[in-house]
């Protein structure tokens, strides 16, 4: 696969790879941090090319080869990002696989191009982390040094670095919440989610479950699988429910 780019409205330059195909296609959306070099975009790109199924997977600016410095993007650039990718990328339906903030970036698509989703698959999908994850477990202190500093180092779990978040990071996230006003997912939806996951636990997947409206949303629990979710089964799952997504999206076009 070769490395390509293309430069959204907003002047950056976006690294993908993408398989062509029939449809509809696949678009994987990769996490916080997070970029396309990742076990599960790599399999599902392959996973894709076997089947003669159209696949596109990208960086955020700020994330892997694409440019930017990651520091200075919140959660509506690489929205923007994703939105630029999918309209200027495909053609036709696609299925988004969003994984963790991958997820929150979906469900951001779904409500701008709702046209253009034939499904969705989220997995360990993390929407309105930033208020209801970083903000909300910041203590008073660290919160009062986000906002005089403007940026807080926390550790990491996935790196020796810490995390550093950005002040820019939690307001403009605000702006872009998903879970308290109504949230129609007018598509098949499929959320996989490990109960041993610490950075995402089950208690967001059952509220989006719980929140979103579709007409056929399926919450699958995986026990054991933690936030990485790439192990055997679990990419196994993943294909899984893309191919049920894909089986419903078809029938209810033919029913039309």
């Amino acid at each position: 696969m070769v490395v390509q780019h293309f430069t959204n409205e907003q002047g950056r330059k976006i690294a993908f790879e993408q398989t062509l195909g029939t449809g509809p296609g696949v678009v994987f959306l990769g996490g916080f941090r997070s970029d396309m070099t990742g076990t599960k975009a790599q399999f599902l790109q392959a996973w894709a090319a076997t089947q003669g199924r159209a696949f596109l997977r990208f960086d955020y600016s700020g994330h892997g080869q694409s440019n930017g410095d990651f520091l200075d993007g919140a959660i509506g650039d690489w929205f923007e990002d994703a939105l630029a990718a999918v309209e200027t990328l495909t053609t036709g339906p696609q299925i988004l696989v969003g994984s963790s903030m991958g997820g929150w970036i979906s469900l951001l698509l779904a409500r701008a191009i709702p046209q253009r989703i034939a499904g969705l698959v989220g997995v360990a999908a993390a929407p309105d982390f930033t208020e209801d994850s970083m903000w909300a477990e910041f203590s008073e202190g660290q919160r009062a040094e986000l906002l005089e500093k403007g940026q807080l180092a926390t550790p990491s779990d996935y790196s020796a670095d810490p995390y550093v978040i950005t002040r820019r990071l939690i307001e403009e996230g605000r702006g872009r919440l998903v879970l308290r006003t109504p949230l129609d997912l007018p598509f098949p939806v499929r959320l996989l989610q490990g109960s041993a996951d610490v950075d995402v636990p089950p208690s967001v997947a059952l509220r989006l479950f719980g929140h979103a409206t579709s007409p056929d949303m399926r919450l699958t629990l995986v026990k054991g699988a933690d936030h990485r979710f790439s192990t055997s089964a679990c990419l196994e799952a993943i294909v899984v429910a893309i191919a049920e997504v894909s089986d419903v999206a078809g029938a209810e076009k033919m029913s039309i």
